[in-house]
């Protein structure tokens, strides 16, 4: 059996990547072998393998520098891709070089132009590429997609979406690295990607063209002025305000959040406690734009970060009805050890309105787990295809969907920037795409 296992290497050791090692390690480690780690910081994975000790043996660490040798070395089949966004496109591509398939966390990259690298490169390889929208697999938007391809609501004519990130997990990304836009394109595309990507693919349509607002009006020095606390300064650590603050992270007061950030910010310098209220962010929280698809139908967007609950609401307005749904999420802070995404019992709702009918109430089907049951159905399909069976929905996806998913978001900030409409086709050039 172990001659037959696939294997893999990860790059990138940060939150995001434990739910991938776990699997590797545990439910699939008759299938999978996990074969390398690869870091800008080597506490970090050598806290990975100390995490995995009970259940799996050390595997060789790289520097994010020695890639091609851990390739050369280990001879992975493929790469598992979880490190920060904007670095995505340079291990992709350059792993689809070495001859590997890629496993990529989203987004698949931040700007058109590494974009067009990562289709060039895939075009030019015939490697496989994998885009992990763990969304897809939830069961209540499965559900989603099963009635709209029922044709319940008939051609789909406009979409209305808003989705809200709370005071805790949305105020979140105006700690870390995603606060800039050179590092996560903005939440525009490292978070709205898995918004998008779930239109795209309830829809079964490709989207066109962008015009975007966005606005910074709550994480900005004025707010911590309202709330008292002008002595604040740019770290949580230390700061003075800290016991008055709402937005207060004391990262030695969390095992794990220590051990992976406190504990190793001497070697990159990685502070994961900046302060929300900082004038050196960069990105919005406030962000509104409109969609047109390529068969006509348009969608009007909302994400927001400081809602005071997580979820999100959404309608399809068809010629025969209007399908509603509407999720409320469990709040989390990445890496605090909560379960990403998980849905809150009873708050998770459809409703079919035919037209000239009264609303019909939709039994429910929901999951348990990250990402409303999402996680564990993408690991399957990832590490064990022919156990997860049939994918009648397309809830695989690849380049394609990982370059639309996230050229909408792409198109958004530079519509913002620019004031007028953007066009994806422009955007993509003549990178190949099918």
């Amino acid at each position: 059996m172990a001659g037959t296992r696939k294997r893999f290497a990860q790059v990138g050791i940060g939150g995001r990547s434990r739910m991938y090692t776990n699997a590797l390690i545990d439910r699939y480690v008759e299938r999978a072998e996990l074969v390398a780690f690869c870091d800008v910081n080597h506490k970090r994975m050598d806290l990975r393998n100390r995490e995995i000790a009970e259940k799996h043996a050390a595997v060789p660490t790289y520097s994010a520098d020695d890639f091609d040798r851990m390739v050369a070395e280990t001879r992975p089949d493929a790469v598992v891709v979880t490190s920060k966004d904007v670095t995505h496109s340079d291990f992709v591509c350059r792993a689809m070089e070495l001859g590997c398939d890629v496993i990529t966390e989203k987004p698949m990259t931040t700007d058109e132009e590494r974009c067009r690298r990562i289709l060039e490169t895939k075009a030019r390889t015939g490697r496989d590429l994998r885009v992990t929208f763990n969304y897809r697999y939830s069961p209540p938007r499965s559900q989603v997609k099963e009635i709209l391809a029922d044709d319940a609501v008939g051609e789909i004519r406009s979409v209305d979406f808003a989705w809200m990130l709370d005071t805790r997990h949305g105020a979140d990304y105006f700690r870390r690295w995603h606060r800039n836009r050179a590092n996560s394109g903005s939440l525009l595309v490292h978070k709205a990607t898995h918004h998008f990507d779930l239109v795209n693919w309830w829809l079964d349509d490709v989207p066109e063209s962008v015009f975007a607002f966005g606005s910074r009006v709550y994480y900005r020095p004025e707010t911590a002025v309202a709330l008292g606390l002008e002595d604040r300064t740019e770290r949580c650590l230390e700061c003075p305000a800290a016991e008055r603050c709402p937005f207060r992270l004391d990262l030695r007061a969390n095992a794990g959040m220590k051990a992976m950030y406190l504990d190793c910010e001497d070697v990159d310098g990685y502070f994961r406690d900046r302060c929300v209220f900082s004038d050196r962010i960069d990105i919005w929280d406030t962000m509104s734009l409109t969609v047109r698809y390529r068969r006509g139908a348009l969608m009007s967007y909302m994400l927001h970060a400081y809602s005071p609950y997580e979820g999100y609401r959404i309608a399809f307005n068809g010629a025969r009805g209007r399908l509603e749904h509407a999720c409320c999420e469990n709040s989390y802070i990445s890496g605090d050890g909560s379960v990403p995404g998980e849905l809150r019992p009873g708050n998770v709702s459809i409703t079919l309105i035919p037209a000239f009918s009264s609303p019909e109430e939709i039994e429910v089907r929901t999951g348990a787990g990250g990402h409303g049951g999402g996680d564990s159905l993408l690991l399957a399909d990832i590490f064990a295809p022919d156990e997860a069976g049939p994918d009648p929905l397309g809830r695989r996806a690849g380049a394609h969907d990982g370059a639309y998913s996230i050229l909408v978001g792409i198109a958004a900030y530079h519509s913002i920037d620019r004031g007028e409409p953007v066009r994806i086709a422009d955007l993509l050039g003549d990178a190949p795409i099918s």
